[in-house]
């Protein structure tokens, strides 16, 4: 199923083009954008690269794993979804499996090419730990919202509707997130709301890992309303959150399709 996912994306490269230029874009003009702001607006002394580089990171993968039941509902209205539920499958998680392994590995290529665009905008460059981490948190973020996005394309009756939800948070799931400004710069009401958005909790530990060279597990890397967070405590809340999703869409795989 993987391979099959690859092929796929050997015949129409337009899609990793795409995937990588529009980040890259995101970038470079958000950072023009806010190019002349104070070092000291977002915080630790921190310029706008170091702060806008996480979250586009996370958006993008975001965005990528939000798009992976696309190829799910082809598969499934032309009638290809029921042999594979059919095939002798080790699990039906297998599905899932394949889709946030295609999905991870487009991420991790537009993460590299998010980081090392935001060095030459003077955002630097995580040490190797760093990196390590983010991987780790591309990697939590990706496979809940795969399997989200898996569990919309087996419960919705057909594309139009799958894309109809795809637009209808994409955008507003990043602006209600600190993907492109503090908490801080919130009203209140929306504070509460991106304190409680897995993509703040993916955001802000990397952002962490950017703003501080001796960064580590115990670090508290954001403030909520109702308490501060450790690096540890927003990893376990992160697979708390994919393992409440993968049980959530297991009833779903095992449904048939006429």
């Amino acid at each position: 199923m993987n391979k099959r996912l690859f092929i796929q994306l050997k015949r129409r490269p337009s899609t990793l083009i795409a995937g990588v230029i529009q980040p890259f874009m995101w970038l470079i003009l958000f950072g023009a954008l806010f190019f002349h702001a104070p070092n000291n607006l977002f915080g630790n002394n921190a310029n706008y690269g170091q702060f806008l580089a996480p979250g586009i990171i996370i958006f993008t993968a975001f965005s990528g794993a939000l798009n992976a039941g696309l190829p799910i509902m082809f598969d499934r209205e032309f009638g290809f979804l029921n042999r594979l539920l059919v095939a002798p499958l080790a699990s039906r998680f297998s599905i899932v499996l394949a889709s946030t392994i295609y999905i991870i590995t487009l991420s991790l290529i537009q993460t590299a090419v998010i980081i090392t665009a935001s060095a030459f905008i003077g955002a630097g460059l995580p040490s190797l730990g760093g990196l390590s981490a983010i991987v780790l948190i591309v990697f939590l973020i990706v496979l809940g919202v795969t399997g989200l996005s898996l569990g919309l394309a087996f419960a919705l009756p057909g594309h139009i509707e799958l894309l109809a939800v795809i637009f209808v948070i994409n955008l507003p799931l990043l602006f209600a997130s600190t993907a492109l400004a503090p908490l801080s710069f919130m009203a209140e009401w929306l504070q509460v709301i991106a304190s409680l958005n897995p993509l703040t909790y993916a955001i802000e530990p990397i952002r962490y890992i950017y703003q501080n060279s001796d960064w580590s597990f115990v670090s508290i890397v954001m403030n909520t309303p109702w308490g501060s967070l450790k690096f540890v405590t927003v990893l376990s809340l992160l697979f708390i959150f994919d393992v409440v999703i993968l049980l959530s869409i297991k009833p779903l795989l095992s449904r048939r399709f006429a």
